[in-house]
């Protein structure tokens, strides 16, 4: 295992961390804690020292499993992170009686590396203005929290401000060979590290997405290398490329991933990957492109739309739709994600477009965005649309 530092605290951390997000389940949809223990220790036991789960994750059912897992001396043997839930803070006082729950569904005393979850611009102003730093500050003081950071999936626009408004030790993105311009992307990677923040890295395989069902262009391109690497391989190692990139997570539920994750990370060394092998990456990237349905680069110049869809996310999903082999997934997620299940709590769905058209003379990529958001309708929210939401806000609602 190969480790980094995290640069505000010298943490020797591995250069993989262990997501909770995706445990392996029984076929009730619960965690299949008996597989899941041993997964979750045997990553531990061969060098993975970084341990991330969520309020919100697997039902709430998360933070509980991994406060079992941690049990029999592994608490110790790690640095374990969980997230302030942001969107269901109401006043200075919930923050406090979350983290206290947080503490004793995960049997610790402290949090090693706590986040403010899942910050877009608006959310972040919402908790800045209920006093999230004040609380970060004490919790330290007091020493439930060691190190406090945030978690981002909002524009790139924000990123910088959120970065520089608080004494922050690290940050979450989502970042992979498809984001470089998406979210935080390079230039909030970079950013973040220019202010001493340690990065930790979210989606390094876009949920799986860049590994399963690789499209045949696509593989052929990978075939083209002359060092053999799964699709796996080669995204994880141009993540790890990055010098400014501390941790990657992975969402490890399958012990043959879980080997080769293991066995990457022993490898795979900053500024290691040759000229050739990086254009033979941006060769991938640009046949993705071409398969995606709509050519949305998530600058969001088209937003605010005053009707509330969020553009950039709706095309999002619409292209994942087709770079996937779980539709039914997929559905789901839109629904989670646009349905107000998470974040702001407000609906953003494509069917609240109203065709005033606003959006296509802003948009620099000339994309009919009417037209494509009747397409998003047609193919995601029909039907049992409204049933797919119920089910997310069941999932995301207070425990």
């Amino acid at each position: 295992m190969l480790y980094r530092k995290m640069p505000k605290n010298g943490d020797k951390l591995s250069i993989l961390g262990f997501g909770c997000m995706r445990l392996p389940v029984k076929t009730d949809g619960s965690i299949d804690e008996e597989r899941g223990i041993r997964q979750v220790r045997y990553a531990i036991d061969h060098g993975v020292n970084y341990v991330d789960t969520a309020w919100p994750y697997h039902m709430g059912e998360s933070e509980p499993f991994v406060g079992h897992a941690l049990a029999d001396g592994y608490r110790k043997k790690v640095k374990l992170a969980t997230k302030l839930p942001s969107w269901l803070i109401e006043k200075r006082e919930d923050m406090d009686t979350f983290l206290n729950a947080q503490l004793e569904k995960l049997k610790t005393d402290h949090i090693d590396y706590y986040l403010v979850h899942a910050l877009v611009g608006d959310l972040w102003d919402t908790v800045e203005r209920l006093g999230v730093a004040d609380f970060l500050t004490k919790a330290k003081a007091d020493s439930r929290i060691r190190n406090a950071g945030f978690s981002f999936h909002g524009a790139g626009a924000d990123f910088g401000r959120i970065v520089d408004a608080y004494d922050w030790d690290f940050c979450q993105i989502q970042y992979n060979f498809l984001d470089e311009k998406n979210q935080a992307g390079t230039a909030g990677l970079k950013y973040a590290a220019s202010k001493g923040l340690g990065v930790i890295i979210m989606e390094p395989l876009r949920g799986g997405n860049l590994t399963r069902n690789v499209p045949p262009a696509v593989k052929k391109i990978w075939d083209e290398a002359p060092v053999k690497r799964t699709a796996a391989e080669w995204a994880l190692r141009w993540i790890w490329n990055h010098p400014e990139v501390t941790v990657v997570l992975s969402g490890m539920n399958d012990e043959t991933h879980i080997e080769e994750n293991l066995k990457v990370a022993g490898q795979a060394e900053p500024d290691s990957l040759t000229e050739t092998e990086l254009q033979l990456v941006t060769r991938v990237e640009n046949k993705y492109r071409e398969l995606m349905k709509v050519g949305c680069t998530g600058c969001r110049y088209c937003m605010p739309c005053p009707s509330s869809v969020n553009i950039p996310l709706c095309f999002e999903e619409y292209n994942n739709l087709y770079m996937v082999d779980n539709p039914d997934g997929e559905k789901f997620m839109y629904a989670a994600r646009l349905g107000g299940a998470v974040a702001l709590g407000t609906p953003e769905y494509a069917s609240l477009c109203v065709q005033c058209g606003q959006c296509v003379e802003k948009c620099p990529q000339h994309i009919d965005i009417p037209t494509v958001l009747e397409s998003v309708v047609k193919e995601l929210e029909e039907p049992d649309f409204e049933q797919r939401i119920a089910m997310a806000k069941q999932m995301f609602k207070k425990k």
